[in-house]
């Protein structure tokens, strides 16, 4: 019976999470909610995909507002409705000089809710319903519209869970309208009553009206939403050439066509790699997805732009034959699974870092070669110091007390009151949304158009923008291209163009030609002696610290170094082990057996991510894919879903059992 319900993304307003919305909700028994956060669908993929956990029918749509001033309220009958809405919305937000008009369009597919004034006529279509406040059923009893009831629904706002988050929205607003709190005005503030009633109580206030709450059921009960969020197929652009059959043929002849390029005399081994992953690229229906790579590259060679791909897309054979990646995964032994497996859903990721100078001109050139594509949004939310500095500014406090708060300078027994409120409401707005941004490199092209799934925002950036973040992307099965910037590289084809002025006779340096680099005297002398100022990932000084302590003077040493001295693997006492057993090959007799079997190249530490899918693999007895899963969790972009918890909690109890047979 809820049609105007607001998340937290409901920026600088709503004070819910959507999952917490859901569970209130569900508390108070009801079994079909809408969503409809103010100009931000945000939220929208989320809630549909947590109401199954809650038993809760989702229900999807907008609270078109020009600030705080509500319009109407457009609600999605199905997924084409949730399409159009988005469209709608889009407009807005793409141009910011639109206001948003007192009568709704006609949309195909959806219900338009207007709320219910008294001094207001109203000429309602079909579709078109006014929304009454509990606050407005003792005007309504005088009011015209009483005799038609057909037409009249519940509009019991949901904002805020109780007191507490009537106040926080209080601050928020303060927050958006840059203005004191004593100054705010009642125009920008919501009711302190938006918040949600058990059916029974809601029943008994529109007692005296019980067609309202026939009506809104009835409307609800006329919405349906669904997306799939099983990830079996990927939403990504399905075709690169307009047939999928075409598209392998393609893939396959440019694999081949590529082995000139990459080897002189390519032998069985290469041949059965190239078969196995063409095989399963194929099955798993990512052969565009390597294609649109590919035309994005071939672009940019067209056009002497330098570029390096990462990710664990250099693991694949195919890729590298491409030209998509310059690491061979034969000569390297990378591991194959962490790169694709038949029980991967997701495609491979390809990190591809382009010169500042031609990013731009990148990007462009995906949005118009590439029908349906969007850049992604991060989430850009309150962070506690930050938040001090807001409230504090909120509250009227001096720009000297708000520094003592923020720096955490203070005694907590010797603060008022009003500083105490400052603490404790930036500790409980922490993690809110707060505005949308650009993810530094994130870009989806989509088979279907993206206002299938999202409306799109219009940063200064030029290209639109989705509400939702890269996680809820790969919910839905759309897979990011990696599209960042590296500053290097336009002084690495600085100092190119310099060589090439200096030495016209000389053919030009190939940056891609990595065999060469790797053979070349000279820079096996500056990595082994400590001299790789001015190289990009290895001229920190403690990197280069830890270079000269392991003499490397090849590649495999130089990729082992620049794993090892990362955070986790550090902290965790690895690095210091891998340094003692590269130092004393005796000291690996100390290594579990299986351990160093699988990861001999390490000396059984583990160093590189490949090694989270050994060790899980032939160790923990997980298989391939529980493995990768568990790797990907690791990162921390998972760590929360239970997805993740339940392969952490059954790779336990695996090592637990192996463990106790041992005892």
């Amino acid at each position: 019976m809820y049609l105007n319900c607001h998340s937290y993304f409901s920026l600088r307003y709503g004070t819910i999470s959507p999952e917490k919305l859901l569970a209130i909700s569900a508390e108070n028994g009801f079994k079909t909610m809408a969503l409809t956060d103010i100009n931000n669908t945000s939220a929208c993929l989320d809630f549909v995909r947590l109401s199954k956990k809650y038993k809760i029918k989702p229900v999807l749509g907008v609270d078109f507002r020009n600030g705080a001033e509500q319009k109407f309220i457009l609600l999605a009958r199905n997924n084409k409705g949730f399409h159009n809405i988005n469209n709608y919305l889009s407009t807005f937000l793409h141009d910011a000089s639109l206001v948003i008009p007192d009568c709704a369009p006609q949309l195909d597919d959806t219900f338009v809710i207007y709320p219910y004034k008294q001094d207001r006529s109203f000429n309602l279509k079909k579709h078109e319903f006014l929304g009454v406040k509990p606050q407005d059923l003792n005007k309504l009893k005088f009011s015209k519209q009483k005799k038609d009831v057909s037409k009249l629904v519940v509009l019991q706002s949901v904002s805020f869970e109780n007191k507490k988050g009537f106040n926080t929205h209080r601050l928020l607003r303060a927050i958006d309208n840059n203005t004191l709190l004593s100054k705010l005005l009642k125009s920008e503030e919501g009711l302190e009553t938006d918040v949600m009633l058990s059916a029974n109580k809601l029943s008994n206030v529109y007692s005296e009206f019980p067609e309202i709450i026939k009506n809104t059921k009835a409307i609800l009960s006329r919405c349906s939403i669904n997306f799939d969020f099983s990830k079996s197929t990927p939403n990504n652009q399905k075709s690169y050439t307009k047939s999928e059959e075409l598209d392998y043929k393609l893939l396959e002849r440019l694999a081949y066509s590529g082995l000139v390029y990459r080897y002189q005399n390519p032998d069985d081994v290469i041949f059965n790699r190239i078969k196995k992953e063409l095989s399963i690229i194929k099955e798993k229906q990512f052969v565009s997805y390597f294609l649109m790579n590919w035309k994005i590259l071939k672009y940019a060679r067209s056009k002497n732009y330098y570029y390096v791909g990462r990710g664990s897309g250099a693991n694949s054979i195919v890729a590298y034959l491409l030209r998509i990646t310059d690491v061979d995964p034969v000569e390297l032994d990378l591991y194959f699974e962490r790169f694709i497996n038949l029980y991967r859903k997701n495609p491979p990721d390809f990190d591809i870092d382009f010169s500042w100078t031609d990013r731009d001109d990148i990007t462009q050139f995906i949005f118009k070669t590439f029908k349906n594509t969007a850049l992604l949004a991060v989430y850009n939310t309150f962070k506690f110091k930050a938040s001090v500095r807001e409230l504090g500014k909120v509250f009227g406090l001096p720009k000297s007390e708000i520094d003592m708060l923020s720096k955490g300078r203070y005694n907590i027994d010797a603060l008022d009151k009003l500083s105490k409120l400052v603490l404790i409401y930036s500790e409980y707005i922490q993690g809110f949304p707060n505005y949308l941004g650009i993810h530094a490199s994130g870009i989806i092209i989509s088979e279907k158009p993206i206002h299938c799934y999202t409306a799109t925002f219009f940063p200064p950036k030029g290209f639109a923008t989705t509400h939702f973040d890269m996680v809820v992307a790969e919910d839905i099965g759309l897979y990011k291209f990696d599209i960042l910037s590296q500053r290097g590289l336009g002084k690495i084809k600085d100092t190119v163009d310099i060589v090439k002025y200096n030495h016209p006779e000389k053919a030009s340096i190939d940056i891609h030609d990595i065999k060469g680099f790797k053979t070349d005297e000279k820079i096996k002398h500056i990595l082994r002696h400590a001299q790789a100022i001015g190289c990009f990932y290895v001229e920190s000084p403690a990197m280069r610290m830890l270079l000269k302590k392991l003499q490397v003077d090849n590649y495999l040493g130089l990729v082992a170094a620049s794993s090892i001295i990362r955070p986790g693997v550090a902290k965790s006492g690895m690095m210091r082990e891998y340094i003692l057993r590269y130092r004393d090959p005796e000291r690996c007799k100390q290594a579990h057996p299986v351990l160093l079997s699988i990861m001999p190249e390490t000396y059984g530490v583990m160093v590189y991510q490949e090694d989270v899918i050994k060790v899980a693999h032939y160790f923990g007895g997980l298989t391939l894919a529980e493995a990768d899963k568990l790797r990907r969790g690791m990162s921390g972009k998972f760590r929360s879903r239970d997805e993740f918890l339940s392969v952490k909690n059954l790779f336990l109890i695996i090592v637990g059992k192996k463990e106790s047979q041992n005892i």
